[in-house]
């Protein structure tokens, strides 16, 4: 019952039924002793100059109060465990040890149980399948005898070169010629109007060197190249920081995971990056990657201009993307942005015990 109607409806039926048995002892009480109008009883007589129609509505509201905190204290005792266990779950805690710790037995939550049981058994099967994700990430696609990983670094490198080699080379020109530009005014006192013109082309160039950069750095080799987690995220943000004028901060620590696992992580830590210096227009950039329990953390937290989470833009191909790559490896990914204050996003990935996991059965 108290699973189908929510806690304030049962109160409100426990206040209801109160004030009627009050109502209805009370008129039998009078009914009985021969007095009319028994309804004005309850206006005209007063207790304290208050009329008792008062004291009867308040007792029936101390019930339903009453009611409300019990149902309130047998749920939080009866399904307390049950809905721990349900976040933990949806958070991706699949080897949690609160998840695999049994209900005690006994007669009155049996249904308890059951719903316990089928939670562990949930919690199984999703670790197994974050395994199998993992171990399926982590063997190699072939396409005409080639990989996957193969065939888009080879198309990055060398969209990256040709970028690189041509517009980048004519925004860095343009910006040379237009300081050049600027300086000659300020010199020859040209019109506030032409010298403002003049600065507005150079925050367009700018912005398009900003964007340029950001999209060299997303073409970058997916690759770690033998190097760990770790390292490669530290390397790529010493690198920006040396080119991109933002404030980063980075704590990140060694963890183990299988090498395909830490490249997915690594180029999603790329996309972010790149998708923060395009979109955020973030001054400050804080990066963490730490193992917990038996799931690696990963945050990414910028002071932008943040988004609604609730809509769907053309714009948020880059999202979609590090979303499959997360759901590729068995992980969860969490987005909490407003406008005007930033935006944060956590990936976890359960760090799934996988013996004789790359055997190939053999």
């Amino acid at each position: 019952m108290i699973a189908r109607v929510s806690k304030g409806m049962l109160a409100f039926y426990v206040g209801i039924t109160t004030f009627l048995t009050l109502i209805l002892v009370l008129f039998s009480f009078l009914h009985a002793y021969h007095i009319a109008h028994w309804w004005k009883v309850l206006v005209e007589t007063r207790v304290f100059f208050i009329p008792l129609l008062f004291y009867i509505l308040v007792i029936a509201t101390g019930f339903g109060f009453l009611a409300y905190l019990l149902i309130l204290l047998f749920r939080k005792r009866i399904y307390g465990d049950i809905e721990e266990k349900l976040r933990l779950l949806a958070a991706g805690n699949y080897e949690s040890p609160l998840i695999q710790e049994e209900i005690p037995h006994s007669k009155e939550n049996h249904y308890v149980e059951t719903i316990d049981k089928d939670i562990r058994e949930c919690a199984r099967k999703m670790q197994e399948m974050s395994g199998e994700l993992q171990l399926l990430n982590s063997r190699p696609q072939l396409v005409d005898g080639q990989t996957k990983e193969e065939i888009l670094e080879v198309e990055r490198h060398r969209l990256a070169r040709e970028l690189h080699d041509s517009v980048s080379q004519q925004l860095f020109a343009a910006m040379m010629m237009l300081s050049a530009i600027n300086e000659k005014a300020k010199k020859d006192h040209l019109p506030e109007t032409q010298q403002k013109q003049l600065a507005m082309v150079t925050d367009i160039i700018n912005a398009s060197q900003s964007e340029m950069r950001a999209l060299l750095l997303h073409l970058r080799p997916i690759s770690l190249e033998g190097k760990s987690l770790r390292q490669g995220i530290e390397q790529l943000l010493k690198e920006l920081q040396s080119k991109i004028k933002i404030d980063l901060k980075w704590d990140a620590e060694d963890v183990s995971l299988p090498t395909g696992i830490e490249d997915q992580l690594f180029r999603v830590v790329q996309e972010l990056l790149s998708n923060t210096l395009r979109h955020a227009k973030a001054k400050e950039l804080e990066v963490y990657l730490h193992k917990i329990d038996q799931n690696v953390l990963l945050r990414v937290i910028d002071d932008g201009v943040g988004f609604d989470t609730s809509q769907q833009k053309a714009g948020s191909y880059g999202l979609m993307n590090i979303r499959e790559r997360i759901a590729g490896i068995g992980g969860t990914l969490k987005i909490i942005s407003f406008k005007g204050q930033g935006t944060s996003i956590e990936i976890k990935v359960p760090v799934v015990n996988q013996p004789n996991a790359f055997d190939d059965g053999n």
